[in-house]
């Protein structure tokens, strides 16, 4: 998947290391945690030696990269044609992994470079994985409610909650999908100084009516 986003992000425009690092925590948003930075170079190593990224010739920005940073984190990357190529293979993919967590966050953050026939095999894919979690959770309360304590009772009902938040998002989404409607969500960064925020609406409450 972080092969997946980094050459997403160079199809944006070259980026050296730090960039990415940068973008990829500003795209990605909360599911980052579960792509390791550590692997950022060895997957950008990778990517160049499959000739799906290259060193651009251009001598870098580097005015804000911390003064402390390596030279690798200094050196600018571009997409080759190839790897522009490789990028729109990826991004067609709507295997089984795609419905993960990771997988499904990754693929969803470029959804505007996606088919739509593709977009719907993902999210009505991710619906059935999480309302299998659902139901498995349900099953959880149902037996062994009784067994539990407070604390892991109350984290089972904040999953399933989770869960059902994310069933009713995820069915806006798809019937967007087969209207031929982006999503609306309201942008608040520029003026209002709050960031973006894409998460499922509360129970019981639209996108509009979010708090």
């Amino acid at each position: 998947m972080l092969e997946l986003a980094i050459l997403g992000l160079l199809q944006e425009a070259p980026m050296h290391g730090y960039e990415l690092r940068k973008e990829l925590t500003a795209k990605l948003g909360a599911i980052r945690a579960a792509i390791s930075y550590g692997s950022l170079y060895p997957t950008l190593r990778r990517l160049q030696a499959a000739g799906w990224i290259t060193e651009a010739n251009e001598t870098p920005d580097v005015s804000d990269v911390p003064a402390l940073t390596s030279r690798r984190g200094r050196v600018v990357y571009k997409i080759t044609a190839e790897g522009k190529e490789r990028f729109a293979q990826l991004i067609a993919h709507a295997g089984p992994e795609t419905y993960d967590d990771t997988g499904f966050g990754v693929h969803f953050a470029f959804f505007a470079r996606t088919d739509q026939a593709t977009r719907l095999r993902i999210l009505e894919g991710r619906r059935r994985k999480i309302e299998e979690r659902r139901e498995g959770l349900r099953d959880v309360l149902g037996r062994a409610a009784e067994r539990l304590d407070a604390y892991t009772l109350e984290l089972q009902r904040h999953g399933l909650d989770a869960c059902e938040r994310e069933v009713r998002w995820l069915e806006e989404l798809i019937a967007n999908e087969r209207s031929g409607r982006a999503p609306t969500a309201p942008i608040t960064g520029a003026a209002g100084g709050q960031p973006e925020d894409n998460s499922p609406p509360p129970p019981g409450a639209s996108r509009e009516e979010r708090p």
